[in-house]
């Protein structure tokens, strides 16, 4: 399976599905027509909460994406992943210590702090860190 990990800077949950189309709102109309998948400004929000920490909600966010997008650039994948992690800093370290290529750009929201890296196949992984994990 992989080394165990237990400490700072480690995924604890599934953040986003995003992925394209060629045509959004055919495909938003078919989610929400056929499996209650409402896509809203933001996409649709799973909520959930941490097993270990049944205090701490969370959210997936599921959303599609126009073909054109060009948000999961470089990779060339229809689809983006991200990864709530516990603790950014810690994991990029970890990441670039391991020669994992990854993308300098950041971004700070109040909902949590952002950063991108790319996985061998070359698709962009999105890496989150809410407030208050």
């Amino acid at each position: 399976m992989g080394t165990e990990n237990s400490g700072p800077g480690r995924v604890i949950g599934i953040g986003g599905v995003f992925f394209k189309s060629a045509d959004r709102k055919r495909l938003d109309s078919w989610y929400a027509d056929n499996l209650g998948v409402i896509h809203g400004p933001e996409g649709f929000h799973f909520k959930w909460r941490e097993y270990d920490k049944p205090e701490a909600e969370h959210l997936t966010v599921w959303c599609v994406f126009p073909s054109e997008s060009t948000y999961f650039d470089p990779s060339g994948a229809p689809f983006m992943i991200n990864y709530i992690v516990d603790d950014l800093d810690a994991l990029l370290a970890k990441l670039v210590s391991n020669g994992v290529a990854v993308d300098p750009k950041r971004e700070d929201y109040d909902y949590g702090r952002f950063a991108w890296v790319l996985d061998p196949d070359g698709n962009k992984i999105e890496l989150w860190e809410p407030r208050g994990t």
